[in-house]
């Protein structure tokens, strides 16, 4: 199927998801992870429709912002940022998915107020309480929230997270879990613009959906299979 014929797909996947939850398909973002993919490939998804897209790596950022500008496309941060990428992600991503620590926070806003800019930021959470995953533990969430919300050029929008690799039933316990995180962090900090919960990729999104998801990040399902990793 051409990458046309993939958004069509996921797009209705997405739509019947809302439809079995009840939901309303405008309020589900769907992210196109474009990470690895050339320039003429993203354009194709662009050419059917598709304005947001997420990169995982500052530099691929770099190299493909003037792209992103020139096609008024969103770009989202979804993966790991170290303090020495700050520079090409803040200010230049409408928001950066995974804030997991105050450091990282610290030195996010200290760019962002040196640009004179808001940088919108998730909280992760690790929520499979993974070793190796960033995101901080449900126990802290409450307290980084409050930390990072405090600093003077970072606004806090919401949550994100990838759960453990598992099948529809267990990874929907997952969702369940990170749903009502959201939930508990938009009644604790009311004055916050809390309205964002990133969870659900390729092989899961569906459930994602279904369980409160606003943005999914769908990146194998509309380009195919990656040549690197």
């Amino acid at each position: 199927m051409s990458i046309r014929e993939n958004i069509a797909s996921v797009r209705e996947s997405i739509e019947n998801s809302c439809v079995r939850a009840g939901r309303d398909p405008r309020d589900v973002l769907l992210l196109a992870v474009s990470k690895y993919m050339s320039t003429e490939r993203i354009a194709e998804a662009v050419a059917a429709g598709q304005t947001a897209f997420g990169e995982n790596h500052a530099q691929e950022i770099r190299e493909k912002l003037t792209f992103f500008k020139q096609h008024l496309c969103q770009v989202h941060f979804i993966g790991q940022l170290q303090t020495n990428k700050i520079k090409y992600v803040c200010g230049e991503t409408d928001l950066i998915h995974s804030v997991d620590r105050l450091p990282l926070a610290e030195q996010i806003s200290r760019r962002a107020a040196a640009k004179g800019c808001v940088q919108d930021i998730l909280i992760q959470v690790n929520i499979g309480n993974e070793p190796q995953k960033g995101g901080v533990d449900a126990d802290g969430l409450l307290q980084l929230v409050e930390a990072s919300a405090s600093l003077e050029a970072l606004r806090v929008r919401g949550l994100m997270c990838v759960p453990p690799d598992c099948g529809h039933d267990e990874v929907r316990g997952y969702f369940r879990k990170m749903r009502s995180l959201f939930e508990k962090t938009a009644a604790a900090f009311p004055e916050l613009p809390i309205d964002v919960l990133s969870m659900g990729m390729s092989h899961d999104y569906d459930v994602a959906v279904e369980e409160g998801a606003t943005i999914v990040r769908v990146g194998t399902a509309i380009f195919g299979p990656r040549d690197r990793k």
